[in-house]
């Protein structure tokens, strides 16, 4: 496993992370806990020492919690979220902070996660939807600031809203910030441009999510794939996306002249390429998935070459909005 910095936090993070979400049984259905504890145990065996999840993601907090308290002497780095108190996601240009961060709930959720984790502490605590509207208005940063005093988390965060990412750019410049998580992929390109290059500049610690793209870089979506009833991939991959889907993928692996099961690891080298990425939280319900994931971790790079061919198959669409 390969350590970068996660910015001005001084925390050595392993390069690929765990993202939690899945676990939990919120959302994504299908896992199961003693699978997902068995993935845990083998993702920090594996020299995985960043977790991340969010009091949002129903059990993914307890399960962290359970786990990473069985390693007391281990370097491992958790990050949990405050999810929004009117429940919106994203947060909507001109609501009030009021509504979404109000200092009390931002100490409630944590005290929530806290509790479900069994942990002591945070690593890093993040906003689940941020708005640069907030920037100077509520009271969440002095509520930040008297929860790192008091111990209870070390950093601040957040997590930039889905495919905007320029909506935190004054955010990152202000310098009130450790972190940032954002989607970054092979298909959305967008914060190369602008949030990237502003976070190598402030120092500010890159947490990259949806690297392959919520299953679609993974090169098993088709236009016959269905999810159970109550999975929120019903969604994202509505109508006749699936298809379309399938159609890049294969047009990337082609000109890639690689397999589409192949397409997943290049995908992740093209995320690992970024200088200014610190850490790419994968989704890994499967001892498998850490195994495969894991081992994309070994100190080489993606050729210049190649990520220029995966660069040309940036593909800028909105999947979170209805089909």
């Amino acid at each position: 496993m390969q350590y970068r910095r996660l910015g001005r936090t001084g925390l050595s993070v392993s390069e690929i992370g765990y993202g939690a979400w899945g676990i939990g049984g919120a959302g994504w259905v299908g896992a199961q806990e003693t699978e997902s504890v068995r993935a845990l145990h083998r993702a920090i065996e594996r020299g995985v020492t960043f977790i991340d999840t969010a009091r949002g993601y129903g059990d993914s907090e307890r399960i962290v919690g359970q786990v990473v308290r069985e390693y007391p002497d281990a370097q491992l780095h958790v990050a949990t979220k405050v999810p929004p108190l009117n429940d919106e996601f994203p947060a909507r240009a001109g609501v009030d902070t009021a509504e979404v961060f109000p200092g009390s709930h931002i100490r409630n959720s944590l005290e929530q996660s806290l509790n479900a984790s069994g942990l002591d502490a945070f690593d890093v605590l993040q906003l689940h939807v941020w708005s640069d509207e907030w920037i100077g208005h509520g009271d969440w940063l002095e509520t930040v600031e008297a929860l790192k005093q008091a111990g209870l988390i070390r950093f601040f965060g957040v997590s930039i809203n889905d495919l905007q990412p320029e909506n935190g750019l004054e955010l990152v410049r202000s310098g009130v910030v450790d972190t940032v998580q954002v989607i970054y992929n092979v298909f959305h390109q967008q914060p190369e441009e602008q949030l990237l290059p502003a976070c190598a500049e402030h120092d500010v610690g890159v947490i990259v999510r949806v690297a392959l793209d919520e299953g679609g870089l993974t090169g098993r979506i088709t236009a016959e794939t269905t999810f159970p009833p109550d999975d929120w991939r019903n969604e994202y991959f509505g109508g006749d996306r699936p298809a379309q889907v399938q159609e890049h993928v294969a047009a990337l692996a082609a000109d890639l002249g690689i397999g589409t099961e192949d397409v997943p690891e290049q995908a992740l080298r093209f995320v690992l390429s970024a200088p200014a990425v610190s850490t790419v939280i994968v989704g890994m319900r499967s001892v498998g998935n850490v195994e495969r994931n894991t081992a994309l971790s070994d100190g080489r790079p993606l050729p210049p070459d190649r990520r220029a061919l995966l660069a040309r198959h940036r593909w800028e669409r909105n999947f979170y909005l209805p089909a």
